[in-house]
């Protein structure tokens, strides 16, 4: 090879192209079209940046558009050329890509969790609500805190939790699980699941946070705009799926940890609770419960985000480069859900009553040594368990 000859002169296009794409890292990508004008439009006529966040995550092949937040802000484009327009869309999504593909490869992590949305069954709402889950604690007080299903006597028929992250545009890493162990029942028997699994996506419909929860009511499909009692598979568009993992029947935070970080497009995920393994000796059936449900991971939001084309699953992906990146829900983030009024209400309220249905009893519940001086608080658990 001459002296000071061009490498992307001495190569084909393809070969190239081939030897780039070996680049894993944006900043490495960004130095390449540093080198010369003639790399820096190789470099954003090939999309390698667009590439690099497809091998990261392929879910991103979805995209069918990208569009800059402060160019819609600002003045109206002058009309060029089909050449210049073609040439400021290239510079845009390479732009926008580049800068994505350095918050895919961003090392920081949060809790993902916004909000329980519903289960597919509850035996005894609101006492063993779904909302119970995102209390890191399994008693409140005296007072038990978990999700039950309804009793099966089948079991394989499987359970489904659904939430919602803190916005619309998540990587998640891991997912725990916690089974309850029922320590009022006989033997403290604990009714995890055999298996679980993990979707994640968005809805076909709108999502509204204010058409759950209110007056107090059990939030139900009928409120997400669902037809049956049971959130079904098709009234959402499940961009991730992930293996099967095996349950452990412990009362412990199982923590499920992905093979690879997972791209949740869409912000809701669903829990998969496969098998039953525990029945209950009162009535010989088999439930399914939990205690506490954790998800980490980080937001791509405010810098980015994501406009469905619903149900096709297309996307269009939206970059602000003047906002910056906070911690997974906070209060700067214009995609920040807060939860409805009502939802805070009820949850706080039910809170309330089970503290204080803990504790009005007399009977002072030690956290140390979790002994009771009275079985009536016991037998009063069991009674609400199967009622």
């Amino acid at each position: 090879m001459e002296i000071g000859r061009d490498l992307l002169d001495s190569l084909d296009h393809d070969m190239s192209l081939l030897v780039l794409n070996f680049l894993d890292d944006p900043s490495d990508i960004v130095r390449v079209g540093s080198v010369s004008r003639g790399w820096r439009d190789f470099v954003i006529s090939n999309s390698l940046c667009r590439q690099l966040c497809i091998r990261l995550f392929p879910q991103l092949s979805c995209v069918v558009s990208v569009v800059d937040l402060t160019e819609r802000a600002g003045m109206p484009a002058e009309v060029g050329t089909s050449r210049s327009i073609e040439s400021e869309n290239e510079e845009r999504e390479h732009r926008v890509y580049a800068s994505l593909a350095r918050g895919l490869i961003s090392p920081e992590v949060d809790n993902c969790v916004l909000e329980a949305i519903s289960a597919s069954t509850t035996d005894n709402y609101p006492e063993e609500s779904i909302h119970n889950t995102l209390e890191a604690r399994d008693r409140v007080g005296r007072r038990a805190s978990y999700w039950s299903s309804s009793g099966q006597s089948n079991p394989a028929v499987p359970e489904k939790l659904i939430y919602k992250l803190q916005s619309d545009f998540y990587i998640v890493t891991e997912i725990s699980v916690q089974p309850f162990q029922a320590f009022f029942q006989p033997n403290s028997p604990i009714y995890s699941a055999k298996s679980v699994r993990f979707r994640m996506g968005h809805p076909i419909l709108s999502y509204d946070s204010k058409d759950f929860h209110m007056d107090g009511k059990q939030p139900s499909d009928e409120d997400f705009h669902m037809d049956g009692k049971q959130p079904s598979d098709d009234k959402f568009v499940w961009t991730y799926t992930s293996q099967e993992f095996p349950m452990a029947q412990e009362n412990r935070l199982q923590i499920f940890q992905l093979p690879q970080p997972a791209l949740c497009i869409g912000g809701f995920l669903m829990i998969e609770l496969l098998g039953r393994v525990q029945r209950q000796e009162m009535d010989g059936l088999l439930y399914i419960c939990v205690a506490h449900v954790q998800v980490v991971g980080r937001s791509l939001s405010p810098v980015f985000g994501v406009e469905c084309h619903k149900p096709c699953g297309k996307f269009v992906l939206r970059y602000n480069p003047k906002a910056k990146y906070s911690s997974p829900g906070g209060p700067e983030d214009p995609d920040y859900t807060q939860a409805a009024p009502e939802v805070m209400h009820v949850r706080g309220l039910e809170q309330i009553l089970n503290f204080l249905r803990g504790t009005l009893g007399g009977e002072v519940y030690d956290s140390d040594n979790e002994h009771y001086e009275s079985d009536d608080d016991d037998d009063e658990m069991e009674d609400q368990f199967i009622a």
